[in-house]
């Protein structure tokens, strides 16, 4: 089956660094939806504003191609992108689980997997009827990198898709608290991101975009946020905020 994007997304993410690891952890984050030409017929959104949240059906394409084997046990990233080949791990390290523990693939929520698809649900926030672009959908609390290529736009059904009393596994036994977010005096001072921004950032931060298995309190990370790089480091339970300069 050969599948087109329907729609790109749009949000204040560059690169993959520091996107909250699940939709919805950063409510207040906003995104759009800008459908591809073919697709700009405003009928083909005929109703949509009627829910509060979607499911998209998106690519991880902002993975970097997997090393493949050849039976003489040569193989790169390169042949791997030429060739199309899928090659993928039955396990992974799941965040949520300090980066030590493996589970099965289908048991977590990897980017990295068979087919790279991701499912997210956002909430709708409006629909833009007249946009240059056609009709533009705004929404909050994406996890989906600028550029993503999104292939489905399904709406979210609470008799259908809500179960509160579901199990989740591993997620359920695993206790994990937001870390405590502070800006430095000489970032308060200098930075020109707007209110909004800054409580947006401050939740996502919250989450802590490290590689789960880092604990290194002299280490200062950086990520491109909104266009601006984020320089932070994290001691403990308290990510602090060191610096936001325009890229």
């Amino acid at each position: 089956m050969n599948i087109l994007p329907i729609a790109i997304f749009h949000s204040p993410f560059a690169t993959k660094f520091g996107i909250p690891r699940q939709s919805g952890l950063a409510a207040g984050l906003r995104g759009t939806i800008v459908l591809e030409p073919a697709f700009r017929d405003p009928s083909a959104l005929r109703g949509l504003d009627g829910f509060d949240y979607l499911w998209l059906i998106w690519e991880f394409s902002g993975n970097r191609p997997r090393h493949v084997e050849n039976a003489d046990g040569t193989g790169t990233e390169e042949q791997a992108t030429r060739d199309k080949t899928v090659v993928w791990q039955p396990t992974v390290r799941p965040p949520r689980l300090g980066g030590n523990t493996r589970l099965g693939v289908f048991a977590t929520r990897s980017p990295f997997r068979p087919n790279p698809l991701g499912l997210s649900c956002v909430k709708l926030e409006r629909i833009e009827w007249d946009s240059p672009e056609g009709p533009v959908i705004h929404v909050l609390g994406a996890d989906l990198m600028d550029g993503t290529p999104i292939y489905d736009i399904k709406p979210y059904v609470r008799y259908a898709d809500s179960r509160p009393d579901a199990r989740s596994g591993f997620t359920d036994q695993v206790d994990w608290e937001p870390l405590t977010v502070e800006f430095s005096p000489e970032t308060d001072s200098a930075c020109d991101l707007r209110k909004e921004d800054l409580e947006i950032l401050r939740d996502i931060l919250a989450q802590d975009p490290r590689p789960a298995f880092h604990d290194d309190p002299e280490k200062i990370y950086g990520m491109a946020f909104a266009g601006h790089d984020i320089r932070f480091r994290v001691s403990g339970h308290c990510l602090t905020v060191i610096e936001i300069r325009p890229l």
